[in-house]
């Protein structure tokens, strides 16, 4: 698809708006920006673009955040992320390669029901009620099951780049102070972004070797500038926020892109 003016646009302002107001909070980058790309490319070329930009987001995050993220969270949480990642971005690159199961029509516009988007359309279904459901919100989990929440994160972060508010889930129990558990998701974010990121280069080669869609790097130069500002003035301007409008805005969005990917509608 070629890029154009609307698209970078809209990414743009999204990386930047998301990357500001989600480094203290509990849901993170690719929970609203693969929605976005997702508006414009296919599923599995969205997520991949998502992951770079999150990859580079993060590395500035860690930068900037690095030095108070506890170590006995990155060893407990953070390793279990890491090798359940690989596991989700492998799916993910099977799901790819899947011929559609169904199609349809609306108003004489066709919809194709693939496996990975009907996969990707539940699962952000189900991430939208985590922001829309109070009580889902603000569920936490023993401190026991920290290893497993590592798991579950690194898991769904490699499958739909949707970690942040699995993360939060598992971390807040820990009571840490807002330096510690901002640092702690960089860093944790940093890790994954790098093993999912080794299974999706792989992957898209593939792809592009088949005839399919290339990544738009333009466009996702773009993003990771706009998410780069979005962090820096993060930094200097948000210490700890509670967002429940955010958190309402951000899970509509979510809704109806998830229910227009189950759907083949996108």
């Amino acid at each position: 698809m070629p890029e154009s003016t609307l698209p970078a646009l809209v990414v743009g302002l999204a990386a930047f708006g998301v990357s500001l107001l989600t480094l203290f909070s509990g849901f993170g980058l690719g929970t609203l920006l693969m929605p976005v790309f997702a508006l414009f490319f296919p599923v599995e070329i969205a997520v991949g673009a998502t992951a770079l930009v999150h990859a580079a987001n993060s590395v500035f995050k860690a930068g900037l955040l690095a030095r108070g993220a506890p170590r006995q969270v990155l060893m407990r949480f953070g390793l279990p992320a890491v090798a359940a990642s690989f596991l989700g971005a492998f799916t993910l690159s099977r799901l790819a390669v899947q011929a559609p199961v169904a199609s349809w029509t609306l108003a004489g516009r066709a919809a194709e029901i693939t496996p990975i988007k009907l996969v990707m359309g539940c699962l952000i279904l189900v991430f939208a009620l985590l922001e829309l459901v109070p009580i889902l919100r603000s569920k936490q989990a023993p401190l026991r099951w920290l290893p497993l929440g590592g798991a579950l994160s690194g898991f769904f972060g490699g499958l739909s780049g949707h970690q942040g508010a699995l993360r939060a889930v598992f971390l807040t129990p820990l009571k840490l102070s807002p330096t510690e558990f901002a640092s702690s998701q960089a860093v944790i974010a940093l890790m994954v972004d790098i093993a999912r990121l080794s299974v999706y280069g792989g992957a898209f080669l593939m792809l592009g070797a088949s005839g399919g869609s290339a990544l738009p790097w333009r466009l996702i130069v773009t993003a990771a500038l706009c998410a780069f500002a979005g962090a820096f003035v993060g930094k200097k301007l948000l210490h700890k926020m509670t967002m429940d409008a955010l958190h309402l805005l951000v899970g509509w969005l979510l809704a109806i892109v998830g229910a227009g990917l189950a759907s083949g509608l996108i």
